[in-house]
């Protein structure tokens, strides 16, 4: 059959995943001398895995090979590229991965907290069945005007349900209308000092079997010594050391983008 085409993401386009070396790999630099040196057990060795850096040769490799981003999401990513808050949108090749988890799952009902220019909106509602429905919630439509006209480009803005106003409201009014463990996939990418809170409803929004994806759960690596004063910090710290401990989930905590955990509800 035909080879699959490959995307190559100049650095200075990478917007998101660019932040996979501002974000993640600072903490790691940050950390470097904790990192445990590699131990000998009989013949098998454990190190630590390799990380690459977002100017590295490596991760444009890991992007050439595995990218596969739909040209109006593409579209939208360099868009937002230009604005002055641009890192505060998801990496692409984490985008990629939520909308294979929406799709293996066979996710109908979706839950954004946080929208920002509507790139993830705009990649989850494309995968979403034609009934599907994405209830994004944000404060800020002055960021969403950037994306909206490409929902619509796309053909998929009838599956958005965009709710501009504070996403504790959004998510009361959801449960208060019995739409409570309903919902498929969660992901949460919102003011961090709520973090915990938007966690806890939203575990009560999705079904048994469900996914809640929170982003940011490395935080540029400040996560390794939250200073006091840092309440956003301490936030995703706290929630990290409670999902640990969360016996209503199973979950994973990746390396990618900022570092996004994945709960998966029992």
């Amino acid at each position: 059959g035909p080879e699959m085409p490959l995307f190559s993401v100049p650095k200075e386009v990478a917007v998101g995943t660019a932040m996979l070396g501002v974000a993640f790999a600072t903490g790691m630099l940050a950390g470097k001398r904790r990192l445990p040196r590699a131990r000998h057990h009989g013949k098998r060795e454990l190190r630590p895995p390799l990380v690459p850096t977002a100017d590295s040769p490596l991760w444009q490799y890991i992007l050439d090979h595995s990218l596969r981003e739909h040209p109006i999401l593409k579209k939208l990513r360099l868009l937002t590229a230009d604005h002055p808050w641009s890192r505060m949108m998801v990496s692409c090749d984490q985008a990629q991965l939520m909308a294979n988890l929406v799709k293996l799952i066979k996710a109908k009902k979706v839950i954004e907290i946080g929208v920002f220019t509507g790139y993830n909106t705009l990649n989850m509602a494309l995968v979403l069945p034609d009934n599907g429905r994405v209830i994004a919630c944000d404060i800020n439509e002055d960021y969403v005007k950037i994306g909206k006209p490409l929902w619509k480009e796309a053909g998929v803005e009838h599956k958005i349900d965009l709710r501009i106003k504070p996403a504790i409201q959004t998510l009361d009014e959801l449960l208060a209308s019995g739409e409570a463990e309903t919902f498929d996939f969660a992901f949460i990418d919102a003011d961090k000092e709520s973090c915990n809170e938007y966690y806890e409803k939203c575990l009560r929004l999705i079904k048994k079997g469900g996914i809640i994806a929170i982003d940011n759960v490395l935080w540029s690596g400040k996560v390794l010594k939250p200073r006091k004063d840092d309440l956003a910090t301490q936030s995703i710290h706290h929630l990290n050391e409670k999902l640990l401990r969360d016996a209503r989930v199973n979950i994973s905590m990746l390396p990618m983008g900022d570092g996004v955990t994945l709960a998966f509800k029992l």
